[in-house]
């Protein structure tokens, strides 16, 4: 018997609705003959656009090898909490503390390390474990006793820099032991050594490897959805489209493997970033919990009524937000060698940006992992490629206002043409 209530289905997450996160009835455009779903597609259209448009005025600095690696691993905590937060968004929420979640994180585990020496793993576990209780008070207000998450969160974001700068006063705290610096901003050993790549040079086969076999997993995992989303007769790229996509997703893919490998091969981080993209995406997509943060902000009057535990849904997404916060704190305090009292300044409002220039819907029920991952890496691309053509920071900030209110903005205009439609 399938375990798909009655609510998942209304907020197009169960059989027969469609996958998570896309709109029961998607926006599409004819080219050539082929439809394509503006919704889904069109952040990474958007994506390829603004990577092309600044590797011609950065005279293709943006794409060399160093260049690549920098952008991943200088963006990476931001990356981290848009997983998180594209959930909390999904389920029809906010979360505003982040940034300070991280400061404060990064500030007990540079205390737990550094001052008292204790070794890093357990420390390691000990700030998660305080993350998750961060998230736990916070979902407690929310969940239980009814208070919006933006006016929880927005206390936890004073509460908690406030807590920081008790804790470091106006000082960092450093430095971190070398694993933790590893992982923030070290690279895979080169295992099977070097090969050639002609006019390349040579690159880490071991990386390539990775590259391909991750490839494999991405035409396999799509090809599997599609058969599915077939065998309950709902509508499917026709071949040549499908073709087309995991054609482009294997080329993307490949080009910035070979590009790291390379550089120094592949950053810690990104195979961090790696696993819990993954986790969560299958998370969000394939698990009964999933599908419930889907209908819970699709419908909520029709989830509470379906019998869906909503309160332990909304208390358990922040509880994870928390441990989230906690990994980036971790991962930026390790990457700079020390904690400091200003660390996660306006990273919520970057991980909230992620997520809406991503594809997650203002009202909440739509999104998804890798549409948030796609909006960080925007937002990191506008910021690099505007540095490296010498673009003051006014005009950063302009450019990724713009693009954020482009993407909200597209949003709504999407669902009125659905509501026309119909």
């Amino acid at each position: 018997m399938s375990s798909i209530t009655p609510a998942e289905a209304a907020a197009g997450t169960g059989a027969g609705a469609g996958e998570p996160g896309e709109p029961r009835r998607p926006g599409r455009v004819s080219l050539g003959g082929l439809s394509l779903n503006l919704r889904s597609s069109g952040i990474y259209i958007a994506f390829a656009l603004i990577i092309a448009l600044f590797s011609v005025l950065t005279d293709g600095a943006l794409l060399q090898p160093q260049n690549i690696s920098n952008i991943i691993v200088q963006n990476s905590y931001v990356l981290i909490l848009a997983i998180g937060m594209i959930l909390i968004i999904i389920a029809g929420h906010i979360d505003l503390s982040v940034g300070s979640v991280v400061a404060v994180t990064g500030a007990l585990a540079a205390v737990l390390m550094v001052d008292m020496g204790l070794p890093w793993p357990a420390a390691l576990a000990v700030t998660l474990v305080a993350g998750g209780l961060v998230g736990a008070w916070q979902g407690f207000w929310i969940a239980y006793f009814g208070i919006p998450a933006f006016i929880v969160t927005l206390a936890g974001m004073l509460l908690f820099r406030a807590l920081t700068l008790t804790v470091l006063g106006n000082q960092g705290i450093g430095p971190f032991p070398d694993a933790v610096r590893t992982l923030a901003n070290g690279f895979t050993d080169g295992y099977l050594g070097n090969v050639g790549l002609g006019p390349l040079g040579g690159a880490d086969l071991f990386s390539l490897l990775v590259g391909l076999l991750a490839v494999a997993g991405m035409v396999a995992a799509q090809w599997r959805t599609r058969r599915s989303r077939a065998g309950y007769g709902q509508a499917v790229d026709p071949v040549p489209l499908f073709a087309l996509r995991m054609a482009a997703g294997a080329a993307l893919i490949l080009f910035l493997v070979v590009q790291l490998a390379r550089f120094k091969n592949l950053p810690w981080v990104l195979v961090l970033l790696a696993a819990l993209v993954l986790g969560y995406s299958l998370l969000a997509g394939r698990t009964v919990f999933g599908r419930r943060i889907y209908a819970i902000g699709g419908n909520l009057h029709a989830a509470v009524m379906s019998g869906i535990k909503v309160k332990q849904v909304i208390f358990w997404i922040f509880v994870n937000m928390g441990v989230l916060s906690a990994v980036a704190g971790v991962i930026f305090a390790g990457r700079l060698n020390q904690a400091g009292p200003t660390a996660g300044s306006s990273f919520e409002l970057d991980a909230i940006a992620a997520a809406f220039i991503g594809g997650a819907a203002v009202q909440g029920g739509v999104g998804k992992v890798a549409g948030a991952i796609t909006g960080g890496l925007i937002m990191a691309v506008i910021n690099n490629g505007m540095s490296l053509i010498g673009s003051p920071s006014e005009r950063v900030m302009l450019v990724k206002g713009a693009v954020l209110l482009a993407a909200v903005a597209f949003d709504v205009w999407t669902k009125r043409r659905a509501g026309t439609a119909r």
